[in-house]
């Protein structure tokens, strides 16, 4: 049954070229627009570590508020509470990390200085975020305890200095300080890039810039400080460092400390630890608002910095809202349509079609139109994603279409295709069948 109504589905198509044109331009523009946003909004909120990102967790504690507590703690941590709760080893895994600029040469390539980004942090991070490596691996726990001069360099910057072969036991200078390269990254591109990411809570969806690159340098956290002393940025002070730039011990917050967490038993254990550890600290006279600490999950984090971009956000709601006009028009050109074959749905009534046979065969109709519409959709999907991608936007090259937006496109056109078509087939199931005849 269904591939006669198929047939005659077609057939109805071919007899009306022109208002079959019309609809599936309809929805095909409103499909290549509405995908084109969505796949950008579904690229841009995804799980940045999937599989993994339910064990990694982010603990705040406030140590800037005086006379009254802020609504949230601050987004990074002091250099005190900091090292107090990495030191304590609560975590399966545990990391600190601070990103600055810095001026870094390789000398053996006779290449000029550059100025780049880089990671100070600690040996779990890898394993921690399931880095990747193309050559080499990372620094070791030991390492990190006696501030060894190595470094982790990313595949971008091993392509530019190196032409990307191994370069693994190469020099490099980070402003007076040779570092040896112990590892090289595979490609990684977490997006976003979150185990820098703060502050998103109050950029009021200025948020692009979290979906840079990674780091080109990775080094162990102290020797980090050692190298870059002096060039740190602090995120947010009550009072001015003495020494600009340098930080420790300074009433600045400007660091992160990322712990994983392999059960809940230990979520909860770890919960338990930072409010004890804020509870200490007021006994100490440092912290005064313990009750302003807490413990956020990978996405909870993603979430509280509303990471998708302001403008991405509007413009998946602006396309949805094309989408619905463009569906109105659809029901219209199909009511229209429908109605137009008023007398054959009539004699075919009169010899004893059901009107479920009737309204079936029109949704059938407006199905193939959906389908037709999807698969020019597809192709305007990808003329906007290649738009996309050519703009000066820090996420233009993660954009592309992956499985299942490829399936979604079709999904939504023909579902969208087939809702705009119920009132149309209702329309036409319900002619007389006595009033066309009359006719004939």
């Amino acid at each position: 049954m269904f591939a006669y109504y198929l047939k005659l589905g077609l057939q109805s198509l071919r007899r009306t070229p022109v208002l079959t044109t019309l609809m599936v331009l309809s929805i095909a523009v409103g499909i290549g627009a509405a995908m084109t946003t969505l796949t950008v909004m579904h690229l841009l909120s995804g799980d940045p570590l999937p599989g993994r990102s339910q064990h990694i967790f982010y603990p705040q504690v406030d140590a800037l508020s005086t006379e009254r507590a802020r609504r949230y703690p601050p987004d990074m941590l002091d250099y005190t509470s900091a090292m107090d709760l990495w030191r304590a080893r609560r975590g399966d895994r545990q990391a600190l990390v601070n990103d600055s600029e810095i001026k870094l040469h390789a000398p053996e390539t006779g290449q000029p200085p550059l100025m780049t980004m880089m990671l100070s942090t600690h040996a779990d991070f890898f394993p921690m975020f399931a880095v990747p490596f193309a050559f080499g691996g990372p620094w070791t726990g030991e390492d990190d305890e006696r501030r060894a001069r190595v470094a982790v360099i990313s595949s971008d910057l091993n392509e530019k200095l190196f032409g990307g072969k191994d370069s693994v036991g190469r020099t490099l200078r980070i402003r007076d300080a040779d570092v040896r390269i112990v590892g090289v990254l595979g490609p990684w591109r977490p997006s976003p890039q979150f185990h820098t990411l703060a502050g998103g809570n109050f950029s009021q969806g200025d948020t692009a810039s979290f979906y840079g690159k990674p780091e080109d340098v990775m080094v162990p956290f102290q020797t980090g400080l050692e190298i870059n002393d002096g060039n740190f940025s602090q995120f947010t002070c009550n009072a001015l460092p003495a020494v600009p730039g340098h930080l420790q011990n300074s009433e600045c917050v400007w660091l992160q400390l990322w712990v994983e967490l392999g059960s809940a038993a230990k979520v909860a254990d770890y919960r338990r630890f930072v409010a004890d550890y804020a509870a200490q600290q007021k006994a100490l006279g440092r912290i005064p608002f313990p009750e302003n600490a807490r413990l956020l999950s990978l996405m909870q984090w993603l979430d509280y910095n509303q990471v998708v971009p302001r403008d991405v956000r509007l413009q998946s709601w602006l396309a949805l809202a094309f989408l619905v006009i463009c569906l109105f028009n659809t029901v219209g050109l199909l009511l229209a349509k429908f109605l137009r074959r008023s007398g054959e749905i009539g004699v075919r009534r009169a010899l004893g079609a059901s009107k479920r046979s009737i309204f079936a065969q029109c949704l059938i109709e407006a199905g193939l139109i959906g389908l037709i519409g999807g698969t020019l959709g597809l192709l305007l999907t990808l003329l906007g994603l290649w738009a996309i991608r050519s703009q000066p936007v820090e996420y233009a090259d993660l954009v592309h279409l992956d499985l299942p937006m490829f399936a979604a496109t079709f999904v939504l056109s023909v579902s969208a295709s087939i809702v705009a078509g119920l009132f149309p087939a209702s329309r036409a199931s319900r002619i007389a069948p006595a009033m066309q005849l009359k006719t004939l």
